[in-house]
């Protein structure tokens, strides 16, 4: 892999080098990355799921943010048809993570609004670790209750609607200041309406989809956002784009 941004520092990139660009800042009390791979005309999916995106490059690249993160956010749509699971890591992972003084094991946390979140749900009966469920006081409390029998951690953020500033808090709160968002758009959407982003984290594969797919931020509408270039890789044909995001 190949640094070609910032030109002072393009080279070969060692896997030491990776983990410092996909980890998270020391000294932020909350950094929150959104993780996207998208084909170079701009779809997040092919035939309904990301896997047809993706290819080597963004392998190495992309888990790192879930290994080196202390929560996985995700929205439940997202959840539910990417088959999300907890997370059960290998010895390379749990050595990678105890190197960087983090829980044996990342938790995961699900956004919802109670209507795509069945409570058999594998993201939340398949995990080692309690799922955190985030939903709004309007989501039925029979439906909350059977999240937390099914071993979720039910936090509510909002009256009505999820509130994802107040969400991001309680994530905070519990210890969990990396998080490593992995979407969908409509998730990425409503935390850039609610400022909570830090950085935005694109691999753009080498190709062309068409079609209908959803873009990477979906949602009501911001004021632009600004963005600074952090770094840029390439293998091959594949761009690997960091970007901080300016909520001033």
């Amino acid at each position: 892999m190949y640094r070609l941004w910032p030109p002072d520092e393009a080279g070969n990139v060692d896997r030491a080098e990776l983990e410092r660009l996909y980890g998270y800042p020391e000294g932020e009390s909350k950094w929150l990355a959104v993780n996207f791979v998208s084909s170079a005309d701009g779809a997040v999916e092919v035939a309904g799921r990301s896997g047809g995106l993706t290819n080597a490059a963004d392998r190495e690249v992309y888990p790192l943010g879930s290994k080196l993160a202390d929560v996985i956010l995700v929205g439940s749509n997202t959840a539910v048809v990417e088959e999300f699971r907890g997370i059960e890591p290998d010895e390379d992972q749990a050595e990678l993570r105890e190197r960087h003084g983090l829980a044996p094991i990342p938790r995961i946390a699900v956004v919802t609004t109670g209507r795509t979140l069945p409570p058999d749900a594998p993201v939340i009966t398949d995990a080692q670790v309690p799922t955190i469920v985030i939903t709004s006081g309007s989501a039925p409390l029979e439906l909350r209750e059977q999240w937390e029998a099914a071993g979720a951690e039910v936090v509510l953020a909002g009256e009505t609607e999820v509130d994802l500033a107040a969400a991001t808090a309680a994530l905070q709160q519990r210890g969990l200041r990396r998080i490593h968002c992995d979407g969908g758009p409509r998730l990425f959407g409503s935390l850039l309406e609610a400022g909570a982003v830090d950085e935005l984290r694109l691999t753009i594969s080498p190709l062309l989809v068409s079609g209908t797919a959803d873009r990477i931020a979906k949602g009501a509408g911001i004021d632009p956002a600004r963005l600074s270039l952090a770094s840029v890789l390439a293998q091959d044909d594949t761009l690997l784009v960091r970007y901080l995001v300016s909520n001033s």
